[in-house]
């Protein structure tokens, strides 16, 4: 009898087996889409919030797909992310800025996201920031753009009657601050500090450019160059620019301008703005327009972009993700929780800053860069040379020459090199 029911049971246990095989085929495993986020949102905890949120809402109205965001500090990240890139371990959608999108797209790392995005009415600056040889490398997520913001009590006991607007301006200031201990202009010119944040701005304003049209040399030596690190230079050693803006990261915390030891900056975010208002009190805080310099107003602002990984197993579910992020209720969402604007011409992000306009306003003159594949080694080269012209162990011009030799080669190196 025992022997009958072990022959009955063999069947049955294929039978259960079979069974539970057709279950697991109708249930397939998901699709698992990695995500490598940095802290677009300052908040930490409000940070990793969001995008959980992101997740819950994009797995639930895309069935069968897992979304994992990996939080990621923005220390070390074009290092960390090339390195990913070429060992295959590399995410399938990553946020990257212009200057990165240039880098990445010259080798290979990612693909066009045209398809993923059609339709999108982005605004002309963030589009063409991120378009290179007639494709869209990545899809705007947000809109980052700076202005000019005044401490008046500061210039109100200095005696200047109003806002510094143009270089001129700011000269004529710096001895009625400096008189009571003050500098007029706080500035980062550290290793760590992005050259887009405060002598590309000059440059610019001046008539200059960083890069040759056709991106082969550096072009910030000319006149133009000169005139702006001449300024800057003129500006640090006559005291109107604090000796720790040598080492400042483009932070207004903890800085010179935060702590009012300065009266003004030139290249502050929306948020910095708002967080300067709680500092000094919201009656001593003054948007002003994008500084305007010999030739022009610029106001330096990029797109935040998604970009999809060329080796990504799940090419059709990271457009998807794109897609997803690019309507206007996930670009109202992120602007909302970031403080940043909004990438798309037709949407405006809802903000209770009460400094919101000046910044809408200020995005008439943004302008995103000169994106380029070397544009990090640029400016790591340049940010010394700056630092010796501003404390005038060389000249202006002797600075930027040494800068844009060791440049050039740089460039020449990168076109030597056999293509990925």
């Amino acid at each position: 009898m025992r022997a009958a029911v072990r022959r009955m049971a063999a069947p049955l246990a294929v039978l259960l087996l079979l069974v539970g095989c057709g279950e697991s085929a109708h249930r397939p495993d998901p699709k698992t889409l990695t995500v490598w986020m940095y802290p677009v949102i300052a908040d930490r905890v409000a940070d990793e919030r969001f995008w959980d949120g992101i997740a819950r809402d994009f797995e639930r109205t895309h069935p069968g797909v897992r979304l994992t965001v990996s939080h990621r500090p923005w220390a070390d990240r074009d290092r960390k992310l090339a390195e990913a890139f070429a060992e295959g371990t590399g995410p399938d959608v990553v946020l990257l800025t212009p200057d990165q999108v240039a880098g990445f797209e010259a080798d290979g790392s990612i693909r066009p996201v045209d398809e993923a995005v059609r339709g999108r009415v982005f605004r002309s600056a963030a589009r063409a920031a991120l378009t290179r040889r007639g494709r869209l490398f990545g899809a705007p997520v947000y809109q980052t753009v700076t202005a000019t913001i005044y401490n008046t009590r500061l210039l109100a006991e200095a005696g200047v009657a109003s806002p510094p607007a143009t270089w001129e301006e700011i000269l004529a200031a710096a001895p009625k601050l400096r008189r009571r201990g003050v500098a007029v202009l706080d500035f980062s010119a550290s290793d760590e500090a992005t050259a887009n944040l405060n002598y590309y701005p000059l440059l610019w304003q001046a008539g200059g450019r960083v890069f040759s049209e056709d991106g082969t040399r550096t072009a910030f030596a000319g006149p133009a160059g000169v005139r702006a690190l001449t300024f800057l230079a003129r500006l640090y050693q006559a005291g109107g620019i604090p000796e720790s803006g040598l080492r400042n990261t483009n932070l207004l915390a903890g800085q010179a301008l935060g702590e009012q030891r300065a009266a003004m900056g030139y290249s502050v975010v929306l948020a910095d703005a708002d967080l300067a208002a709680r500092l000094w009190g919201r009656e001593n805080v003054q948007v002003g327009s994008p500084l305007r310099g010999p030739e022009r107003e610029v106001a330096f602002g990029i797109p935040g972009s998604l970009s999809v990984n060329a080796a990504s197993a799940v090419p059709d579910t990271a457009d998807a993700f794109l897609s997803f992020m690019t309507e206007r209720e996930q670009v109202k969402s992120l602007g909302r929780a970031s403080g940043y604007l909004s990438p798309l011409e037709e949407v405006e992000v809802p903000n209770a800053s009460p400094y919101t306009k000046q910044y809408r306003t200020a995005l008439a003159s943004v302008f995103p860069g000169e994106p380029h594949p070397e544009a990090r080694g640029v400016m790591r080269l340049l940010g010394p040379e700056i630092r010796a012209a501003m404390t005038g162990r060389k000249s202006p011009q002797r600075a930027l020459d040494d800068a844009a030799a060791a440049a050039d080669r740089l460039l020449r190196e990168r076109r030597a090199a056999p293509a990925p």
